[in-house]
């Protein structure tokens, strides 16, 4: 197994990754790829990129033996990395949060060139990469404290909870937030004191891997995180059997398989998986707002992201001007595959999303449904563009009513009764996120409070707790087992361990002692420790 490790030169090239007019030289892409673990006689793949369909790099693909040995690696060296100071790998993150924001503009041409996202939805990953290093930089060592706790008998039991890393985690992460999500799972993961050995997508490979230099400037050692490269159906039994814990970010179906395999070890997992998000617009809602909000809740990253908006509820007595002014926001918003900040939204990421979304939309045309706005693939202006389509008069017919578009794809509802909106809104197997708009904020908290989902957003989309890295983020249903970010986003990298010690007077009678008068005695103690604060 070999890996190397030198920094790729940032020599300039006259063969842009992928053919992207102002992307870094193809030289920078095959120094990234330089970082996977690899070995002889591997296969390898050739990725493309979305804008143009033209070469990023060719990946070496890891088969079982390579993987299994990967983890291997990270086992050896998990105790070293686990005997760092909490405040020490607290300061790793700290810097890697430095080195993001500094090189921000590289990181967010490898992102648009990989996924084919608009700028702007590129800088999320970014923003969002360097406020998970933040939060876990100044708050990990506190979170991962050993903690006294009030012992059985005062002044003679001393009990701490102590947290102590798990060895070494597994992460499989999706093509489609390529930063963000590595940050998200792998970061506290190593916060934690564990070794990491992660499997990206092969689309966006190159990301993970810019990530991962990052990560060793900043002071990683080099063989703390290390990534395979390879498909699942090669490497995935490696992972779920060589894992103390596995995070895994993808489909409804693959999970369910994932966590039924990782059973039979016993061992723990996180799963973010599938969504049909909803959003409701009060009675009374800013018409203008909610509209310029679910621009962004339905279309960043041309919708393929997990929390994005795929069902909107608005109340009939807002309804046609709500949906006028979406309509007029939907078609200003200007396609575009360059690497600036011009275009409102970029591409799908591969054939498989463009052809789930061109089904799904001809299919409800099929049933009924009206396009309001876009309904079209837009080749002209890439292999994978796809327009911003708004639909009503969708019907339980119709794929998209149900099932995940993760397109730029959502449906409009009218509605009359609040407790309705809510229900339809709670009436799908998923529960990832969900949107609520009005200028009465604590009737629309009351509204958020009874709907089903992990996370839920007040006059926005799903920034307001995606960016919020102290709270967790996570599925309900078939969305999902576990939490991302927050403490729960780290302490799931944790074993629990209790020690106890006992000093002086044992917790049984002693000889001689009859049990009657010991326990007569112990229960007056109980008595008393009752109305002792703190207990």
């Amino acid at each position: 197994m070999t890996r190397t490790t030198t920094a790729a030169r940032h020599d300039s090239g006259p063969d842009p990754i992928g053919g992207v007019a102002g992307a870094p030289p193809a030289s920078r892409g095959t120094g990234l790829v330089e970082r996977a673990v690899t070995g002889p006689g591997l296969e390898s793949v050739t990725m493309s990129a979305p804008f143009t369909g033209l070469p990023t790099a060719v990946l070496p693909q890891a088969d079982d033996a390579l993987a299994r040995a990967a983890f291997a690696h990270a086992r050896t060296g998990q105790p070293s990395w686990a005997a760092t100071s909490p405040s020490e790998r607290e300061r790793v993150l700290l810097r890697l949060h430095d080195l993001v924001l500094a090189h921000r503009d590289e990181g967010l041409d490898l992102v648009q060139v990989e996924s084919g996202k608009a700028r702007l939805d590129a800088f999320d990953e970014i923003s969002a990469t360097a406020l998970v290093a933040a939060y876990y930089g100044r708050h990990s060592a506190r979170l991962l404290a050993t903690r006294r706790a009030p012992g059985a008998l005062p002044l003679l039991t001393r009990a701490t909870h102590v947290r102590r890393p798990r060895g070494v985690v597994g992460v499989i992460s999706p093509w489609n937030y390529p930063l963000a999500l590595t940050a998200m799972d792998v970061l506290p993961a190593l916060a934690a004191g564990n070794t990491v050995v992660q499997k990206p997508d092969n689309q966006t490979a190159l990301s993970a891997l810019w990530l991962h230099e990052m990560a060793e400037r900043a002071g990683l050692p080099r063989d703390a995180w290390q990534i395979v490269l390879g498909r699942g159906s090669a490497i995935g039994d490696a992972i779920v059997e060589e894992s103390d814990y596995v995070c895994f970010t993808g489909s409804t179906p693959t999970g369910k398989r994932l966590a039924s395999a990782i059973a039979g070890r016993l061992t723990g997992y996180s799963l973010e998986l599938g969504g049909k998000n909803p959003m409701i617009v009060l009675p009374g809602a800013d018409v203008k707002a909610a509209a310029a909000g679910a621009v962004s809740a339905c279309f960043s990253s041309a919708g393929q992201l997990c929390v994005s908006v795929e069902r909107i509820y608005a109340h009939d007595s807002v309804r046609e001007r709500f949906l006028a002014a979406f309509a007029e926001r939907t078609r200003a918003l200007r396609l575009g595959a360059a690497l600036d900040h011009r275009a409102g939204m970029g591409s799908l990421t591969n054939e498989d999303q463009l052809r789930a979304v061109s089904e799904h939309v001809a299919d409800a045309r099929a049933n009924g449904a009206t396009v309001v706005t876009g309904g079209r693939a837009r080749p002209d202006v890439g292999p994978l563009f796809y327009e911003p389509t708004i639909l009503t008069g969708v019907t339980d017919r119709c794929a998209v009513f149900a099932d995940e578009t993760f397109g730029p794809v959502v449906s409009v509802y009218g509605y009359t009764d609040v407790a309705d909106a809510v229900s339809r809104a709670n009436d799908t197997a998923f529960g990832l996120n969900a949107s609520v708009w009005s200028r009465d904020t604590r009737l629309a908290r009351e509204v958020a409070l009874r709907l089903n989902a992990g996370t839920v957003n007040v006059n926005e989309g799903y920034a307001a707790t995606f960016g919020t890295v102290g709270v967790p983020m996570g599925g309900m249903k078939d969305s999902g087992v576990g939490r991302r970010n927050g403490a729960e986003g780290l302490l799931r990298y944790t074993e629990s361990q209790s020690v106890a010690v006992q000093h002086g007077l044992r917790l049984r009678p002693g000889r001689g002692v009859p049990p009657a008068l010991w326990t007569a005695a112990l229960t007056a103690g109980l008595r008393l420790l009752r109305r002792l604060p703190g207990r």
